[in-house]
């Protein structure tokens, strides 16, 4: 399932997303999650009318690496007008991220931050080891995602899922994630290979956004090759979203 099967219908409003998010149907009665351009609240840092066109990136980033991070995600005109058209997921948002008590963080959690519960309790934002998260986590250095919250995850059986991409493939650095416990490791001879396919690319992988913004993507793979490592926090940025659950 790559497209929906002739038009779809909508089904209802997705009310916790903060643009115009909607559940909808094809033909087929397949499930989809639509955004339709028209739904979108400005944002004063990225250009109006694109967010919608940087899910369908994301999915094109992701199916030129191999990575299956992103649900199947195609432009369509939809029942509201132009915008993107998601696979639907039926999953959990993943265990692989959670606020534990410092005495639960044992071997295989990697800690990215500590803080204190409003009852001034210590608590611990960490997540898994897992080679699923890294993939991740790569793809989103590259993308430079600037919202990946720990409910952007779904698991969908042993898969790993990200949803939500319409804030990413900036030109400035915006990485914001809640996966930051492989920050400075060396990248792998599989991930190296990755990063260089991406910085080889040389042009658009999907309609709709500008020209520096895929030079930005070329120039974040080069950065990361000639770095030989996954980034760092810039410092310059909030490095983690809010809330990151």
């Amino acid at each position: 399932m790559t497209s929906p099967t002739g038009e779809l219908t909508l089904i209802g409003r997705l009310v916790d997303a903060s643009n115009g998010t909607f559940l909808a149907a094809d033909e087929a009665q397949r499930s989809w999650v639509y955004k339709p351009v028209a739904g979108e609240a400005p944002l004063w840092d990225f250009p109006a009318g694109t967010l919608s066109r940087r899910e369908v990136a994301a999915y094109e980033l992701s199916k030129t690496l191999g990575l299956d991070v992103v649900p199947p995600t195609v432009w369509i005109d939809g029942p509201l007008g132009e915008g993107s058209a998601q696979a639907w997921i039926e999953g959990e948002p993943t265990e692989l991220i959670d606020l534990l008590q410092p005495e639960e963080l044992t071997e295989g959690w990697l800690p990215i931050l500590a803080a204190r519960t409003e009852d001034d309790k210590p608590v611990i934002l960490a997540h898994r080891d897992d080679p699923r998260l890294r993939r991740v986590a790569l793809f989103d250095a590259l993308l430079n995602n600037s919202d990946r919250k720990a409910s952007h995850l779904i698991a969908d059986g042993e898969r790993i899922a990200g949803v939500d991409h319409g804030v990413s493939l900036h030109i400035d650095d915006k990485l914001r994630t809640v996966l930051w416990g492989w920050a400075g490791d060396p990248i792998t001879p599989d991930e190296q290979s990755l990063v260089a396919l991406v910085a080889s690319l040389g042009g658009p992988l999907a309609p709709g956004l500008g020209d520096e913004e895929w030079e930005a993507l070329t120039a974040r793979a080069e950065a990361i090759l000639a770095e030989g490592e996954l980034p760092r926090p810039s410092g310059r940025w909030p490095g983690i979203p809010w809330p990151p659950l």
